[in-house]
């Protein structure tokens, strides 16, 4: 585990008024954890960075009742799915905002991610200028997804796995299909999709997808 803090600066100094206090930086890339950390303080948009390559590190480090108030989370880790992280914080007294930063750009990443209860989705592409942005929005309460911000999207039942399952049936996919985009059984994806109808009250593919639209989980 690593902890950056900007040069020159404490904890106790006075910093941007919107910085964070300290950020979880979890990825298991070293170069890419590094760089980022710099610039978070380079830019002064936190007190302290930390950064940890695991799922099971992060979560040591948050139960250990730390100042976390950001979470950045790699989308795909060593052997891991990052979104398995959000259920495994409900157990926290104060679950800090997380926000998805990936080399993936497509839409059912993001749309997953959304409905999960990610507060934010940022391309690892994105410049130094989209970071700020990203940071103050969270800062601020707000989510900042591509496009743009935007609110918060209410909290929903599903779990991330589920989340993938209705983002790819959302743009058409057959059971076979998101079989093999997620690498599931048809059995599994058939317990999924059961789980989603119910949730939304559904009888069928279209109704599911027509209700997910408009309780703002796609």
């Amino acid at each position: 585990m690593d902890i950056y803090l900007p040069p020159g600066h404490t904890r106790v100094e006075e910093s941007r008024a919107w910085a964070f206090r300290e950020v979880l930086l979890v990825d298991d890339h070293a170069l890419v954890a590094q760089a980022l950390a710099g610039l978070i303080k380079h830019e002064k948009l936190a007190l302290s960075v930390v950064t940890v390559g695991s799922l099971d590190a992060a979560e040591s480090h948050l139960n250990q009742g730390s100042d976390v108030d950001l979470v950045l989370l790699d989308l795909v880790l060593d052997g891991e799915a990052g979104l398995a992280l959000l259920p495994r914080l409900a157990g926290l007294k104060t679950v800090p905002p997380v926000v998805i930063i990936s080399s993936s750009e497509d839409e059912s990443a993001v749309r997953a991610a959304r409905t999960a209860g990610a507060t934010g989705y940022l391309a690892k592409s994105a410049g130094r200028s989209a970071l700020v942005r990203m940071m103050k929005s969270i800062r601020q309460g707000k989510g900042y997804f591509p496009g743009g911000v935007s609110p918060l999207v209410p909290g929903s039942a599903l779990t991330p796995r589920q989340a993938e399952v209705l983002s790819l049936l959302a743009q058409g996919f057959p059971n076979k299909r998101i079989c093999q985009s997620l690498g599931l059984t048809e059995h599994t994806v058939k317990t999924h999709l059961k789980a989603i109808f119910s949730h939304l009250g559904a009888h069928n593919r279209t109704e599911c997808v027509a209700r997910a639209r408009a309780q703002g989980w796609l």
